[in-house]
C-alpha cells in the first residue's frame, strides 16, 4: 500500500494591519464544511505540494513567503500530514474557478481572524494548526 500523505495549507494576508486567514467552504456534496487548503502530496516535494494545491484551490501563484509550520503522522498507514503558512499579498484575487480539470471542490471562501478560522473549521487537526498560530 502506498503511503499517501496530505496537506494544509493556511492562507495569509494583511488587511488594514490585521492578519488574515483564508477559509474555504466545501460544496454540499462534499459535506458542505469549512477548512483552509487541503490536499494529498502527488509524486513531489511537501513544499511544491503546497505551492499546487494554492494555484489549483485559488489561482494564486505568488507569494510573499511560505513556512512548514508543523506535521504530524494523518492516521493513513506511516502517511503524514504537513501543515503550510503562505502569506500572499492583500491584491491577490481568489479564483474557486481557476482549476477546470478536477470537480468543483469549494463554492465559498471568507478572509477572516484568528479566531473565526478556528471557529470555522471543522476537524481538530485544521483548529489545531491555527492555534498555533495565535
Amino acid at each position: 500500500m502506498k503511503t499517501q500523505n496530505t496537506l494544509q495549507v493556511i492562507l495569509t494576508r494583511n488587511q488594514n494591519n490585521k492578519k488574515e486567514f483564508l477559509m474555504l467552504k466545501r460544496t454540499e456534496s462534499r459535506g458542505g464544511f469549512w477548512q483552509p487548503i487541503t490536499g494529498r502530496l502527488e509524486d513531489e516535494k511537501p513544499e511544491e505540494g503546497a505551492m499546487r494545491e494554492l494555484k489549483e484551490e485559488t489561482g494564486i501563484e505568488e507569494i510573499i513567503k511560505i513556512s512548514k509550520i508543523s506535521e504530524f503522522p494523518n492516521g493513513q498507514a506511516d502517511g503524514m500530514e504537513f501543515v503550510f503558512l503562505i502569506e500572499v499579498d492583500s491584491s491577490m484575487k481568489i479564483n474557486l474557478d481557476c482549476n477546470v480539470d478536477i470537480e468543483k471542490e469549494h463554492d465559498e471562501f471568507k478572509w477572516c481572524d484568528i479566531d473565526e478560522a478556528t471557529k470555522l473549521a471543522k476537524w481538530p487537526q485544521y483548529k489545531e494548526a491555527l492555534e498555533k498560530l495565535k
